[in-house]
């Protein structure tokens, strides 16, 4: 017990740690968002690999350079998701051994799900923050977006 006191004196959690225990926050609230509509079988983090699809398919390399993950945690995702019919891997036609993994009419109503409900987080969030704070939030995260990204190198 002595520990944990002297850990919690002017112990204060970092920004990303911030930044990762709000979004992880949104999980349950979204997760009752898919039960309301009817959709079982998806978590909120495999709904990630959802909103790249939104543009059209790709490789499952691409999906996972794309949301910055490993290739095996894509799979995995990409995996459960065609299982419950929200993805299906079609051919590539410009190369036989490969596929490409596109949304489904379900994969698409799941979209509209976590968009409303991202919606619905950010006017609660202009609730709390005012719209002047929650414009300088969203700036401010795109900034810190940009930067990582340019990091990367991409």
């Amino acid at each position: 017990m002595a520990m944990r006191r002297a850990l919690d004196t002017g112990w204060q959690p970092t920004a990303p740690a911030l930044v990762n225990l709000v979004a992880a926050s949104g999980g349950p609230r979204l997760t009752a968002a898919f039960a309301a509509a009817g959709l079982d079988g998806i978590r909120a983090a495999q709904s990630v690999a959802l909103v790249p699809l939104v543009s059209g398919g790709m490789h499952a390399s691409d999906l996972a350079d794309r949301l910055r993950v490993s290739r095996q945690a894509v799979a995995q995702a990409v995996t459960g998701l065609e299982r419950h019919g929200y993805v299906t891997r079609v051919p590539d036609p410009a190369d036989a051994r490969a596929r490409i993994i596109e949304l489904t009419p379900r994969g698409r109503q799941a979209l509209r799900v976590i968009r409303c409900n991202a919606v619905d987080l950010e006017k609660r969030w202009e609730q709390v923050l005012g719209e002047r704070r929650l414009g300088e939030l969203r700036e401010t995260l795109q900034l810190l977006l940009a930067s990582e990204t340019e990091a990367a190198g991409g």
